[in-house]
């Protein structure tokens, strides 16, 4: 297992790192730094054994210069506040990094969301939404889901908001229902958006995709997608891992036959692969790994084991800033978490705009323009990350805050 490293102080670490890089003056740097907003809430809820129980919920909007505050919401019973401002501040940097006008935000409840019934997690999430009220709407913080929530959680936000309006506000959240305004081909577009970053490394980096084998770690809605799609491409996925254990089979594992295994038992059991050790999974020997379940994942006690030669960072903040040189000294490509998950939060940006529009895009359509925006992403911190001498985790940062740091600059402090 990994070394649990503080991910609010690993942000900041990378960040003033960063800012060194861009000259920024201090007042502007002391300015980035700082969430706008912290909000934290208890949540009281009637349990269906008639009790009461209190639940304790945040929203961190980290940055507004560029647009409305963006962010998921997540569920989860190790949720802290310093997670969420740091999952803040990372949005921030990924809307402006795809180059889509919104800022930054972040939510949570510390609930095991598999430990309360389907009621109790309505009246949870309803609850929370009352006490955001103020705070969140289309043009002020659009909500989406996270690790621990879905289309339906999403669909009570709606509807809890709505009531209060007094009329239907759909452009609140996304990752809605389909039947809800949500947008065709929200769900596997931080998956999408991943394997597009990473064909656009093998074309930089002159490998050819044919016959390379991929680990996952992580099964859930990313990895699970990311596997499928990257599988359909003709890539050989050779070891998988959940909270359940690992499995590993050099012939290939077909992660639709494993989905649908999954329906009924774990992925631990799945007879077409032998059980594999998770605290040894990145010592797989493999040509990509993606990292696609939570933070700090990729330390300095593993990463000199790993044998891939690109890490795509399906999750967000996979790799702890004590990792990175040692993947560096030995060649191995990183495509950061801000730029290859932000498929999520572009897809979610297309269905504000559908929403708003009350005119809605066919999946084709989506999936072409989420390919534009990421491919064009991808090469401009390439490009950059060559001019600038810089890896491709610092360049994709240096881009994203200066482009904030502009637009607090051209906006000015007010009063």
């Amino acid at each position: 297992m990994s070394t649990k490293q503080n991910v609010w102080e690993m942000t900041l670490e990378r960040l003033d790192s960063t800012m060194s890089v861009l000259d920024l003056k201090p007042g502007v740097i002391k300015y980035l730094r700082e969430p706008r907003r912290i909000l934290e809430v208890s949540l009281p809820v009637k349990m269906d054994s008639g009790d009461i129980d209190i639940f304790k919920g945040y929203r961190v909007q980290h940055n507004t210069n560029r647009g409305p505050a963006k962010g998921g919401i997540r569920y989860h019973q190790d949720v802290t506040l310093d997670e969420i401002k740091a999952l803040a501040m990372l949005m921030t940097w990924k809307c402006s990094l795809v180059n889509i006008p919104f800022g930054g935000a972040k939510g949570g409840i510390i609930v095991d969301p598999l430990k309360i019934s389907k009621r109790e997690l309505e009246n949870l999430t309803r609850r929370y939404t009352y006490e955001l009220l103020p705070f969140i709407g289309p043009e002020k913080d659009i909500p989406a889901p996270d690790v621990g929530t879905n289309a339906q959680i999403m669909a009570w936000i709606m509807d809890t908001y709505s009531i209060a309006k007094g009329y239907m506000v759909p452009g609140v959240v996304t990752g809605k229902p389909i039947t809800l305004g949500g947008s065709q081909g929200r769900e596997e577009a931080t998956s999408r958006g991943a394997v597009y970053t990473l064909l656009s490394a093998l074309k930089v980096l002159e490998i050819d995709a044919s016959n390379l084998t991929v680990t996952v770690q992580g099964f859930g809605n990313v990895g699970s997608n990311a596997a499928k799609i990257m599988y359909d491409l003709g890539f050989k996925i050779i070891a998988l891992s959940d909270v359940s254990g690992a499995i590993l089979n050099r012939n290939g594992i077909d992660p639709y036959k494993l989905s649908d295994y999954m329906k009924d038992s774990t992925l631990a059991e799945y007879p077409e692969a032998e059980k594999a050790d998770p605290g040894k999974f990145f010592e797989t020997k493999c040509d990509i790994i993606v990292p696609a379940a939570l933070e700090n994942q990729i330390t300095a006690k593993n990463a000199a084991h790993i044998k891939a030669k690109i890490i795509a960072e399906g999750a967000n903040a996979p790799t702890t800033p004590d990792a990175d040189p040692i993947l560096k000294d030995n060649n191995i490509f990183v495509i950061p978490d801000i730029l290859c998950n932000s498929g999520g939060v572009t897809v979610s940006y297309f269905e504000w705009v559908q929403g708003n529009d009350a005119y809605f895009w066919s999946k084709r359509k989506v999936n072409l323009q989420l390919r534009d925006i990421m491919e064009k992403a991808f090469y401009e911190v390439y490009e950059f990350s060559n001019k600038r001498k810089l890896g491709m985790r610092s360049a994709a940062l240096a881009l994203a805050v200066a482009r904030v740091a502009e637009a607090m600059k051209i906006r000015g402090i007010y009063p």
